[in-house]
């Protein structure tokens, strides 16, 4: 993993990459990026294979707005100068492989007294109001996901269109499972929420 010094050397890093790289981005100023930091250290140890640049946005300014990035912390794929994928919020190193990485949990359950990890892919776009609601309350239920944006993954589009006939977003992968729009009701369901979650 590199630290990410300048906007300059970080873009040319990008651009010069013939394979996927991954930018995580922090700030010393956000608490939840400070306790997500470890685990995307973690995650980059155990992924070495995948080069990686850790971004401090109060240092490397004005690179998070081209990958779509809008808070800390947040790890994005980026392929062919473009971020495909991302994972936003605090998630565990495991949560960052299967969210970016397609990487399967290495047991059947997750930390003490959490269930099991549900496969989560979000599809969303920038300018989605909604594809913010539903990441909000994923992350107020600590759900890891994997977010796509299908503006600008043409191909996820595509089969995200296939799968559910619908093309507006967001839309939730759950477990194989596709639910279009925030349908809190389905979410719960398909998630086992229906007991925590908030009238």
């Amino acid at each position: 993993m590199e630290i990410a010094t300048s906007s300059e050397a970080l873009l040319a890093a990008v651009e010069a990459a013939t394979a996927p790289m991954l930018l995580g981005f922090f700030g010393d100023f956000s608490e939840a990026a400070r306790r997500a930091r470890p685990e995307f250290e973690r995650f980059c140890a155990a992924h070495p294979e995948v080069p990686a640049a850790l971004v401090d946005v109060g240092l490397v300014k004005d690179v998070h707005r081209r990958f779509g990035v809008s808070a800390v912390p947040t790890v994005v794929l980026v392929e062919r100068g473009k971020a495909v994928r991302r994972a936003a919020g605090v998630q565990s190193a495991d949560g960052l492989a299967r969210a970016l990485l397609d990487v399967a949990p290495a047991g059947p359950a997750g930390a003490a007294g959490r269930p099991a990890a549900h496969h989560v892919t979000v599809f969303t776009t920038p300018s989605c109001s909604w594809c913010t609601r539903v990441k909000a309350y994923l992350r107020q239920h600590a759900v890891d996901f994997r977010e796509v944006d299908v503006s600008r993954d043409e191909k996820a589009a595509q089969r995200m269109v296939a799968r559910s006939g619908q093309m507006g977003v967001p839309q939730l992968d759950i477990d194989g499972r596709m639910i279009v729009g925030f349908d809190k009701p389905r979410i719960d369901q398909l998630l086992r929420l229906g007991a925590t979650a908030p009238a």
